[in-house]
């Protein structure tokens, strides 16, 4: 049995695959899933976390070096 969460992008990617049909994308599809997730993501723990980088890092499994990194590439520190 899937997670919700697995369920949700099992379905997302399945509708993205079905509207591009073949055409190939120039990045690939995993780098396109990785980019267009991560943002929100970060946002939304960090946000959950009321901003604490430290125990949002823990919540995700990195170390607050490469979360403010993260942050920093998505726009969001």
């Amino acid at each position: 049995m899937q997670s919700a969460l697995s369920e949700c992008v099992s379905r997302t990617v399945r509708r993205y695959l079905a509207d591009i049909g073949d055409t190939e994308g120039g990045e690939g599809l995993h780098a396109l899933v990785i980019r267009e997730v991560e943002g929100p993501l970060l946002r939304e723990v960090l946000a959950f976390h009321e901003g604490n980088q430290s125990r949002a890092a823990a919540a995700l499994g990195i170390n607050r070096a490469t979360l403010r990194k993260k942050l920093a590439a998505h726009g969001l520190s």
